[in-house]
């Protein structure tokens, strides 16, 4: 067990002949409870200052494992926002590839209508050119024809009469 101020300040010596000066052994004796008085004391406030800074060390330790898993919580969170961005972006994507896919089909659909049509319209402007043709020449054999030298001539009408 240590020795207190206490157990320094009740200790008695033995005398004896020829034996040191009593004031000078209590003097100094009252030096040493007093110098060890001080480093208790000053050793009590170095455990109540350690106990202090373990308390902060074990709160800043707290704080660091809390950052740490916030962390590797964000990163995960993170991490799964960007696969789920890219999956999107590959839907998107398919979607988009399959618009354009039905879009080029419509619009193939509709040339090839159009192509069929204009063909039609061809074959159409060539009949009908055909028979104008026709018209017109059965009109200039029409007026080829002699019959209408008598139409001219009045004295030739009359006499057809």
């Amino acid at each position: 067990m240590p020795l207190t101020p206490l157990d320094i300040h009740n200790k008695e010596f033995g005398r004896r002949l020829r034996g040191y000066d009593e004031d000078e052994v209590n003097e100094f004796l009252d030096q040493v409870i007093k110098d060890y008085e001080a480093l208790i004391r000053e050793n009590k406030d170095m455990q109540n200052q350690v106990l202090g800074l373990q308390e902060k060390l074990n709160h800043f330790m707290n704080i660091e494992e809390t950052l740490s898993k916030t962390i590797i919580v964000a990163q995960n969170a993170a991490d799964e926002v960007k696969t789920n961005s890219k999956k999107e972006a590959q839907l998107i994507v398919k979607e988009a590839e399959k618009n354009a896919d039905r879009i080029i089909n419509d619009s193939l659909a509709k040339s090839r209508s159009v192509a069929i049509e204009v063909e039609e319209l061809k074959k159409q402007a060539s009949i009908y050119r055909t028979r104008f043709r026709s018209l017109v020449e059965a009109q200039l054999e029409l007026l080829k024809d002699e019959s209408w030298d008598s139409l001219e001539d009045p004295k030739r009408l009359v006499a057809a009469e």
